[in-house]
């Protein structure tokens, strides 16, 4: 059974910064591509960032540049390093895996991932 847990969120002020973690199980997180997600309020999730089994990553637009996202096989975890915050990065943030192995995807399409967590929220004050 694949289980994904957040956390790291929180009330952070403008141009500050959070790391939100993301501790698979059931799965090895190194063999999977796997994403962030987010959901601002009153509007659609949208792809934040993913790193594919070869440590490649791709970004939204709108973070690029502030956000960072990594893996540690180690701990089985799933990173996202937030830095320079605004209050549009406010929202309930989801990490997400695929199914299958060693895939070369970075999607940031929900449609792609079929694991979710339970999202951590994270807001950001001006």
């Amino acid at each position: 059974q694949v289980q994904l847990v957040e956390s790291g969120g929180g009330s952070v002020q403008a141009g500050g910064s959070l790391r939100l973690s993301c501790v698979a199980s059931g799965i090895t997180a190194s063999r999977h591509s796997m994403a962030w997600f987010r959901q601002p309020p009153g509007n659609e999730r949208e792809g934040v960032a993913a790193i594919n089994s070869y440590g490649a990553t791709d970004y939204a637009d709108s973070v690029k540049g502030r956000f960072t996202i990594s893996k540690d096989s180690a701990k089985n975890t799933l990173y996202l390093q937030m830095n320079s915050l605004n209050p549009e990065d406010t929202g309930v943030y989801s990490c997400a895996t695929v199914a299958a192995w060693y895939l070369s995807s970075r999607s940031l399409r929900s449609g792609d991932y079929k694991y979710w967590g339970q999202g951590t929220q994270v807001t950001v004050s001006s």
